[in-house]
This record gives C-alpha cells, sequence and structure tokens, in this order.
C-alpha cells in the first residue's frame, strides 16, 4: 500500500520546478478581482484552450466560477511590486487595482496594459482536483503587449531567467582602423596590421575613403620582416578562425546614402552608418535602399544607446531599423561625460542599467544579431562585457589597444579565454598586434596602457 508524501516535503519539492507568474483576473456584478498564481498551463491549439488551478478555499474561486469568465495576464521581470500586490503580500492595500494600467477584455475581465502577454477566456470546464478546481478556458482574445523578459517564480522567491554564458563571442574591430585613419599612422605598416588582425578571423571596420587600408585578398597574408605572429595551431577555437588570407574586402562605415552606393559598387559586404536613437531609423532606411539589388547588408549602429534617459527611444529605434531591413544593430555606448566617476551621467553604462536594457533589447530583437559596442571608461569595459554576454549578446565591437577609446580588443579575448568562451583567436595572439600598434606610435602608450585600473 503506497503512502500518500506528506505535504510539506511535496510543497518543498513544487518549489523547486520554476515557473512563470501570472495574475488571474475575472468581473462580474461582484465587480473586479484578481489573484497571483503559477498554475497556469496551455491545453490545446485548435481549438485554443489554457487552463488555469484553483484554490476552492479561495474568494477567487467563488468569483471565477460564478461569472464564467477569467483572464490571465503574464507577468513581466519589472511587475514584481504587482505579483506581490495581488498574491496579497500586502495587506494594508485595499484595492489591488490602483496599480497597473488595467482596462476590461472581451470578456469583461481585466487585462494588464503593459503585460509581458494575456489571454482572455470563457470558462469551459470546471473538474475536481483535489482541494483546487481546474478550470479549462475558451481562449476568445490573446495578446502581447510588450516584448520583455518574463517574471519567474523558483523557491518560493521572485526571480527571472537564468543567465547561461555562450559557448562563443564574435568580435568585430571598429577601431583600429578609425584611429589609423584619423591619424595617418604609418600608412603601410598599419594596412599591414589591419590585414592580419583580418585574416585572424577578426572583421574590421574601415572609414569610407579609406579602403585602401585593408589590402584585397591576395595581399592579405602576413609579410616578412613584419613583426607580426600569426594564430598559432589551435588557438582559434571557431571554424575557419585560422584562415590566413582576408575575406575580400572589408566592412566600411559610411555618412550617407551615397557612400554607401559606392561602397556597394566597390564589392563591399557590408556597410555600417551610425543613427540617433529617435526612434525614427530614418539615415538607416536612406542606406538600405541606396544598396538594394547588391549583396551589400547594413548595420545601424544606434549612438549612445546606454544612456539611462534614452531606454525607451532605442527600443524604439530598434523596432524601426528591424522595419527597414538592417541585418544587424550595434549599440554604441557614449564617451564619459566630464568629473570623477561619482559625477552623475560621467558613467551611463552601468552594469545595472545595461542588464535592464538588454533584457528588453535581446527579445525585442527577436534573432536580429545585436552588436555591443562598449567603452573601457573607470574599468567598467570588461564588467559591462560579461553581463551583455549573461545578458544574450554574442558580438562585441572593440578597438585594438583601447583604439578609439572602445574596449581593447586583447581585453575581451584574455576575458572570454579565461571564461571557457571561444573567440576568434587565442589571447596570446592580439599582444604582437599591439605591440605593432605601440611601435607605429614610435613608442607612445596605447590607451588600454595608460587606463586608470593600470
Amino acid at each position: 500500500m503506497t503512502t500518500a508524501v506528506d505535504g510539506s516535503t511535496f510543497r518543498h519539492v513544487l518549489a523547486r520546478w520554476p515557473s512563470g507568474v501570472g495574475i488571474v483576473t475575472t468581473a462580474g456584478e461582484a465587480g473586479r478581482h484578481g489573484m497571483t498564481a503559477s498554475s497556469f498551463s496551455s491545453v490545446s491549439l485548435d481549438p485554443p484552450l489554457v487552463l488555469v488551478c484553483v484554490d476552492r478555499r479561495l474568494r477567487s474561486h467563488e468569483l471565477l466560477a460564478r461569472n464564467g469568465v477569467f483572464a490571465v495576464n503574464v507577468l513581466g521581470r519589472d511587475h514584481i511590486g504587482l505579483g506581490r500586490r495581488f498574491a496579497g503580500m500586502e495587506p494594508e492595500v485595499s484595492d489591488r487595482f490602483a496599480e497597473g494600467d488595467w482596462l476590461p477584455g472581451a470578456t469583461g475581465s481585466p487585462v494588464l496594459t503593459d503585460a509581458a502577454a494575456w489571454v482572455d477566456c470563457r470558462v469551459r470546464n470546471a473538474y475536481p482536483g483535489g482541494d483546487h478546481t481546474i478550470f479549462v478556458g475558451d481562449v476568445v482574445a490573446a495578446g502581447v503587449p510588450r516584448i520583455t523578459s518574463p517574471l519567474l517564480f523558483h523557491s518560493r522567491a521572485w526571480g527571472q531567467l537564468a543567465d547561461p554564458l555562450p559557448r562563443s563571442v564574435g568580435i568585430t574591430d571598429t577601431g583600429l582602423a578609425r584611429t589609423l585613419h584619423d591619424q595617418g599612422t604609418a600608412t603601410r605598416r598599419g594596412a599591414r596590421l589591419v590585414a592580419t588582425v583580418r585574416a585572424a578571423g577578426i572583421p574590421v571596420v574601415v572609414p569610407h575613403g579609406a579602403l585602401r587600408i585593408a589590402p584585397p585578398t591576395a595581399r592579405g597574408t602576413d609579410r616578412p620582416g613584419t613583426g607580426l605572429r600569426t594564430p598559432p595551431e589551435g588557438a582559434a577555437a571557431p571554424a575557419g578562425a585560422g584562415a590566413r588570407t582576408a575575406p575580400g574586402p572589408p566592412a566600411v562605415h559610411v555618412c550617407s546614402a551615397a557612400q554607401a552606393a559606392d561602397a556597394a559598387e566597390a564589392g563591399c559586404p557590408c556597410v555600417e552608418v551610425t543613427v540617433p536613437a529617435d526612434g525614427t531609423g530614418a539615415a538607416a532606411r536612406a542606406v538600405v535602399r541606396a544598396v538594394a539589388g547588391s549583396a551589400t547588408t547594413v548595420v545601424a549602429r544606434v549612438h549612445d544607446a546606454l544612456a539611462p534617459d534614452r531606454a525607451r527611444a532605442v527600443l524604439h529605434t530598434l523596432a524601426a531599423l528591424k522595419t527597414a531591413g538592417c541585418a544587424e544593430i550595434a549599440l554604441v555606448e557614449g564617451r564619459p561625460g566630464p568629473g570623477p566617476a561619482s559625477t552623475a551621467g560621467a558613467l551611463d553604462g552601468s552594469p545595472l542599467h545595461l542588464r535592464a536594457l538588454l533584457q528588453d533589447v535581446v527579445p525585442q530583437a527577436d534573432g536580429l544579431p545585436v552588436r555591443l559596442a562598449l567603452r573601457d571608461h573607470h574599468g567598467l569595459g570588461l564588467v559591462n562585457a560579461l553581463t551583455a554576454m549573461k545578458s544574450g549578446v554574442r558580438l562585441f565591437d572593440t578597438g585594438l589597444g583601447g583604439c578609439a577609446g572602445l574596449l581593447p580588443t586583447e581585453r575581451l579575448v584574455l576575458l572570454c579565454a579565461r571564461m571557457g568562451v571561444a573567440t576568434p583567436v587565442g589571447p596570446e595572439v592580439p599582444r604582437s598586434w599591439v605591440n605593432e600598434l605601440e611601435r607605429m606610435r614610435h613608442g607612445r602608450p596605447l590607451p588600454a596602457r595608460t587606463a586608470p585600473d593600470q
């Protein structure tokens, strides 16, 4: 004879099962009512059916059975307060619906306008389930008001999605060629250095009009006497990372649709254009039209995208750039404001803000590649890079030696190596590139070697 498990053990076991969190609402003659619940599940796609399990001792059970309708509002990561409120964890609250923006759905049940998702249902069946009733509902309406990470419940605590590290990351150097071009530093040696970086599997973006800084494929190999080392055997983890020749023309940063058309005619595989976080993406749309019909793709670089007061504008801009047909989005951290680290606005790209932003950006991108161009002011570059990797970002813009004020390529490669995350080259390879770059600067130290944390 089997003995039933005791209630305490059963609850402890169930607490190990992570679930989403929703607010089940209903409305009728007695007015609106709602409760926090995690016992929600889909039942059928055709017809669309869902179920909720409600404790028979609760007033919610009585009202839901009497009204015959209910809505399930799936909570986002920023709805912890609402979840606690509707769970009765704030007993001083008399009107739970006083917080949040609620509208009546098709059945009259309250729907949260900024929920991660919602379904509005009519009760089809009610089945006994021990001390609960299983209410099966016909879904009469549904919606996804916004794309955001969900609120989770696990071990009797509120939480968010786990943060797994990626198996590999991609790196694009957008600072090296621009710095060499702007400073007019040793053009021929600079071209060889750029070609070596590209041959190792790290794409390099060059300014428009500076294509000579990256020789074509036939001349893209290392040359005797340059003092540059190629990747050693086994150093490059991803497939193709040990290639010895540059993959044709490089990507080009353009400032206008006309420059984009020139680059496309020259056979450049990709053009990049910087746009403001204005919610329109107009400059990118013009560039996409200019390269239409060619094999050239467009990357839109959103300027100063990590400023906390621009988060909503960045999300609107991302949506506009997706619609415009951009193949990739790069979020660019702005230069720090004046003053020390404690100065307000000096460190816009804080890890906390970056995480909150990316938890909305990555789901909204919905598969569209998102790159991140970080700076390394006050030593936060690697902290932000790790935060970004744990938030779903797999592509980064860097600058060898800290060129253009970006996170140094060699530092990101070293961080990834220490965490078991594959990059196109091993950590020992960029050191020779940095040494060569410093020699080209006549021994003047690179930004990465004069940073405050060195």
